[in-house]
C-alpha cells in the first residue's frame, strides 16, 4: 500500500501544501501527455502477489516482521496486517516463453519464502480470503507498525466523522457487521497484474481492462467465505469496497469500478483524483515535480479495480501502465500465471479493437453490472457482451475471450505453444467449472464447514502446484 511516511498526524497546512504540489504535478502530467513525453515501450508485464502467513492451526500468524527480517528480500514487503506480506516481481518483456519464465522465477522465489516461513513454524497461503480469518484477527493490534497505515486509518475515520464501517454482504448466509477500523481490508488478498502500454494505446487498454473485469473475476474467483458466512464467489470485491469507504459523495468509494469510460485519455483519472478524492496522506517532499511524488502517492490511495499508474523506465523516461486488480490470490502459482496470461492476451487484443469506441461496443453500465454479477455468481453469471451479445460468462470465455487472449499473446510476441499451454489451464478450469471458489464450496458441501480443516486441505493441494481444476475433494 505504498511507501512509508514520516508522520501519521497532519495539520491543515500539510493538506494545503500537498494540494499545491498535486496541482502542479497534475498539470505537468497533462503537458507530458500532450507533448508525447511518455515512453512508447509497451508489452511489459509484471505482478504483485499478496499472501497470508498461517500458523500450525491454520489461523493467521501475525509474524510478518520476523519473516521479513529473516528473508531480507527488498522485493517482499509488509502489508496492512502483520499476517500479510506482498511479493513483487521484476517486470518482463512479454515475448517468447515469458510465461514459463515467470512461473520458474516465482516458483524459485516461493520455495525460498516457504523455507524461511518453515523456520518460523509458519506457512504461506495464497487465497482471496483465508477461511480461518476471524473478526478478532482484524484489529489494530495486528496492524503492521508503519506510520502510513496508522495515518490511513486515522484519515479514513476522520472523513467518516468517526462512524464505524458497516460491512453488509448478501449471499447464502448474509453478513452484517460493524467495524471500527480499516483492518477489514486485510482479510482480502489479491494477485495484481501490471501491463505497460504506449501512451497512444493507454485509453483503449484501460477501457478493455474494465470490460474484461467480469470474465476475469468469474474465471478466477477464490473467496466464497468470510467469518464462516457463505457469500459471493469473489467476496473480496464487496469486502474491499466497503472496508475503506469514506462515504459522503459519488467519490466516497476509494475502491471502485469507476463511473464511465475515459473520454480521450487516461488523464481523466488523474484529473478526477485531484478534483474529487480527498487527500489521505499529505506527505510533502522537496522532490521536483517531474518525479510525480505527490501525484503517485495520492493515486496510490484510490484503489480502482483497474487503475492507471505512472512509473519510470530505467532511462528515467516516464511510462504508463494499467494495474488490473480484480483477481484474488491463488489457488496455485500455476493458476496465477495462467490468469496473468489470460489478462495479458485478452486485454491486448480487445484494446486493439476498441479504437476509442468502448461505449458503442458495450455501454459502461453494462460492463459495471457484469463485473458485480460475476463477482457474485462466478462462472454461472449471465452477462451482456460486445455489440449486444449476451449469454453465460463461461460460454463467453471459451468462445470469445480465450481466442482473443491467444491472438493478443501472439501480437505481443509470445510463442504459440507457450500461449496454448497456459491458456489451456484456463480452458480446462472453465470447462470443468472448478475455480478456487467452486472447490472450497464443494469441499464444504462434502465435509461440512470446518474452517481449520478446509484451510489444511486447501494448503495441502496448493503446495503441490497442481492447478485447481484437478484438485480432489477427499
Amino acid at each position: 500500500m505504498g511507501e512509508e511516511i514520516q508522520s501519521s498526524h497532519f495539520r491543515d497546512e500539510d493538506f494545503a501544501e500537498f494540494h499545491d504540489h498535486l496541482a502542479v504535478e497534475t498539470a505537468l502530467l497533462e503537458a507530458w501527455l500532450d507533448a508525447g513525453t511518455f515512453s512508447d515501450r509497451g508489452g511489459v508485464g509484471g505482478y504483485e502477489l499478496e499472501a497470508w502467513l498461517v500458523d500450525g492451526e491454520g489461523y493467521p500468524a501475525p509474524a510478518n516482521n520476523a519473516f521479513l527480517d529473516r528473508l531480507g528480500n527488498p522485493m517482499v514487503v509488509p502489508e496492512l496486517a502483520t499476517f500479510n506480506v506482498e511479493l513483487n516481481a521484476d517486470p518482463m518483456r512479454l515475448e517468447g516463453d515469458v510465461l514459463s519464465r515467470m512461473h520458474r522465477s516465482l516458483t524459485a522465489a516461493w520455495r525460498e519464502y516457504r523455507r524461511v516461513a518453515a523456520d518460523l513454524d509458519i506457512r504461506l497461503a495464497t487465497v482471496g480470503i483465508l477461511p480461518t480469518v476471524r473478526k478478532s484477527d482484524l484489529t489494530l493490534d495486528h496492524m503492521s507498525p508503519l506510520k502510513r497505515y496508522r495515518a490511513l486509518n486515522e484519515q479514513i475515520f476522520r472523513l467518516r466523522d468517526g462512524n464505524p464501517i458497516r460491512l453488509r454482504i448478501d449471499g447464502v448466509d448474509p453478513l452484517d457487521v460493524l467495524h471500527h477500523d480499516v483492518m477489514l481490508e486485510s482479510a482480502a488478498t489479491s494477485f495484481q497484474i501490471h501491463l505497460q502500454t504506449s501512451i497512444g494505446g493507454a485509453a483503449d487498454l484501460y477501457d478493455a481492462s474494465r470490460i474484461l473485469s467480469a470474465p476475469m473475476v468469474a474465471a478466477t474467483a477464490n473467496s466464497p467465505f468470510l467469518f464462516g458466512h457463505h457469500l459471493w464467489e469473489e467476496t473480496r470485491i464487496p469486502l474491499f469496497e466497503q472496508a475503506v469507504s469514506v462515504g459522503g459523495s459519488a467519490y466516497g468509494g476509494r475502491v471502485t469500478f469507476g463511473h464511465r469510460y475515459v473520454k480521450d485519455s487516461v488523464f481523466d483519472c488523474f484529473r478526477v483524483n485531484r478534483d474529487h478524492f480527498p487527500v489521505l496522506l499529505p506527505r510533502c517532499t522537496d522532490d521536483p515535480p517531474d518525479r510525480m511524488t505527490h501525484l503517485r502517492l495520492h493515486n496510490g490511495t484510490i484503489w480502482r479495480w483497474n487503475r492507471p499508474l505512472i512509473g519510470f523506465d530505467r532511462d528515467g523516461r516516464p511510462h504508463l501502465r494499467i494495474e488490473h486488480r480484480v483477481m484474488p490470490a491463488g489457488p496455485t502459482l500455476t493458476d496465477m500465471i495462467a490468469n496473468a496470461a489470460l489478462y495479458f492476451g485478452a486485454a491486448t487484443a480487445l484494446a486493439q479493437r476498441l479504437h476509442g469506441n468502448a461505449a458503442a461496443r458495450l455501454p459502461f453500465e453494462d460492463a459495471r453490472q457484469n463485473f458485480y454479477a460475476a463477482a457474485r455468481r462466478g462462472l454461472d453469471t449471465e452477462v451482456t457482451w460486445l455489440d449486444g451479445a449476451s449469454g453465460p460468462v463461461r460460454d463467453l470465455l471459451e468462445a470469445n475471450v480465450l481466442p482473443e487472449a491467444a491472438e493478443g499473446l501472439r501480437l505481443l510476441g509470445v510463442e504459440d505453444a507457450e500461449a496454448a499451454h497456459w491458456l489451456g489451464v484456463i480452458r480446462e478450469r472453465i470447462r470443468s467449472g472448478r475455480t478456487g471458489a467452486w472447490w472450497q464450496r464443494a469441499w464444504v458441501a462434502r465435509h461440512g464447514f470446518d474452517a481449520r480443516a478446509l484451510t489444511a486441505a486447501y494448503l495441502e493441494r496448493q503446495e503441490s502446484d497442481t492447478p485447481v481444476h484437478r484438485w480432489d475433494l477427499d
